[in-house]
């Protein structure tokens, strides 16, 4: 009796502990996803005492700058008319630095900030030195041609000799450390002395000179502290809600983010914008397909084919106008109406006429197409990779020599890409904490309810199998009916013997 009673109680611990792992895994299973959402919008939120504060704050991310530069094989025979012919020459890598400043946090649910960039040749990574030389078109000469065209034949004539004055030529042969970070040029010295502000720089003239130990403006953006539809969203770029250096209002619009971090629980529906400066226009980038980094699950966002078109073959483009060929946005209107044209590495995704005009042009979409990964649950970028192009339209202009007889062509003068990837403790920090965690609750509950189940068979099988052993039999005179006879064969089998001609009753007690 006492070995029955034990067992009674272990069967009965064990079926109010299936009870309870049950009613655990359900009340997770309606409570989980909601505990994980609010967590997930509590770290990256920005807020001091969020987990992705610092990240905000401090990129920890290596991210690495690499400037493929196009090197003109026939300068001579383009000055004459022929068909220009360029090499790549790179990369020329750079680790790129990146922390804000200045921040501010505002009353309306925003903060304010200074991003400051600096740059680190890394000669390791590089294919080259700083100290190459190549030739590249002479921007301030064919850039200002260009911009001169419509100008009196007076004026004209005397920029030709004050260029010729200073040696000025269509192209020079210079560093691609002067190039990147700016050389010492007599005429824009002597420009800068008597007629100052004309040019945004001051004595050195260079294509990354205003990034270097800089800032790209005053972003003010959302906090997601009051109002989760808006986080990280930008309210005002240098205390503007909108650009004008554009002919519509949709391309003037600031949308999206300042490009670090978006809104979190995306779906493949969704769309990556952000405003960039250096374009000076908002981008849109969409999904293109899951996949895994390091173990995290990822969404690849790509730039859709549109993203340069003109306005004849995307009508939303029209406003970036005036156009050339699709796939090149012309960025004069920001760029001090220099004739500079934004685009895909190697014209990808434009015109096939503009890589057909420039020798040494192949476009490659394995090599020269951009993508974000990002983590869909947060919005944080895991992987990323933006590839751009500076181009130069150039052409003979009358009346200034310099530009011999050139024909109309849309010259690359370099390509970048920006990279990043996170690693490192950051990597695993984020792995931990906002995708094992949260995986580990989702498994938890589901296991609790399925060992809930199981425990609470226990009891049940115990109780169907007393059951089974409770049956008494006892004698019967009386002749039974077939039911009896298959009841008494039952019985037989169960018990060693039974004497001659009795039947076997069934009684439960």
């Amino acid at each position: 009796m006492g070995s029955r009673a034990r067992a009674r109680r272990v069967v009965a611990a064990l079926g109010l502990l299936g009870l309870l792992c049950a009613v655990l895994g359900a009340v997770m299973i309606v409570l989980v996803p909601t505990v994980i959402r609010q967590q997930i919008l509590k770290n990256v939120r920005i807020d001091p005492s969020s987990l992705a504060f610092n990240m905000w704050k401090e990129i920890p991310v290596p991210f690495y700058l690499s400037v493929y530069f196009f090197d003109v094989v026939n300068p001579s025979e383009i000055l004459k008319g022929g068909r220009p012919q360029v090499r790549e020459r790179g990369p020329y890598v750079y680790r790129e630095f990146r922390h804000k400043s200045n921040i501010t946090f505002n009353g309306n649910d925003t903060v304010s900030f200074l991003e400051y960039r600096s740059f680190q040749f890394q000669p390791a990574k590089s294919c080259g030195l700083e100290s190459d030389y190549i030739i590249t078109p002479n921007i301030l000469v064919l850039g200002a041609a260009v911009m001169m065209e419509d100008k009196p034949m007076s004026l004209k004539l005397l920029i030709t000799m004050a260029l010729s004055t200073f040696g000025e030529r269509a192209f020079m042969n210079r560093t691609i450390g002067e190039i990147m970070w700016g050389y010492e040029d007599p005429l824009v010295n002597l420009i800068n002395k008597y007629f100052p502000g004309m040019f945004p720089f001051d004595g050195k003239f260079g294509l990354f000179a205003e990034l270097n130990n800089s800032h790209s403006g005053l972003f003010t953006v959302f906090t997601g502290f009051k109002d989760f539809s808006r986080i990280h969203q930008v309210d005002r770029w240098n205390g503007l809600s909108k650009v004008n250096f554009w002919h519509s209002d949709q391309c003037n619009m600031i949308n999206g983010t300042s490009g670090q971090m978006w809104a979190p629980f995306m779906t493949p529906d969704s769309s990556l914008e952000f405003y960039s400066p250096e374009a000076c226009r908002s981008m849109k980038l969409i999904y293109k397909e899951s996949g895994m980094f390091e173990g995290i699950p990822t969404y690849r966002f790509v730039a859709p084919n549109t993203l340069f078109a003109n306005g004849s073959v995307y009508p939303p483009n029209e406003g970036f106008c005036p156009c050339v060929e699709s796939g090149v946005q012309n960025v004069s209107t920001c760029r001090f109406n220099a004739p500079l044209f934004l685009s895909h590495p190697h014209f990808l995704n434009a015109d096939p006429v503009l890589a057909e005009a420039v020798l040494g042009i192949r476009p490659d979409p394995e090599e020269h197409a951009l993508f974000l990964d990002l983590h869909p649950v947060t919005g944080i970028p895991m992987n990323c990779s933006v590839k751009l192009q500076l181009s130069l339209y150039m052409k003979a202009i009358r009346g200034i020599g310099q530009t011999g007889n050139i024909k109309p062509v849309i010259l690359p003068l370099l390509w970048f890409e920006e990279r990043g990837a996170m690693e490192g403790q950051t990597l695993q920090t984020f792995y931990n904490q906002l995708v094992l965690m949260p995986k580990v609750l989702q498994y938890a509950q589901y296991v609790l309810l399925a060992l809930g189940c199981a425990l609470l068979l226990i009891p049940i099988v115990h109780q169907l199998r007393n059951q089974e052993k409770c049956y008494l039999f006892w004698n019967s005179s009386k002749k039974g009916s077939k039911d009896k006879e298959a009841i008494q064969a039952y019985a037989e089998s169960l018990m060693a013997s039974a004497p001659k001609g009795t039947v076997l009753q069934e009684a439960r007690l």
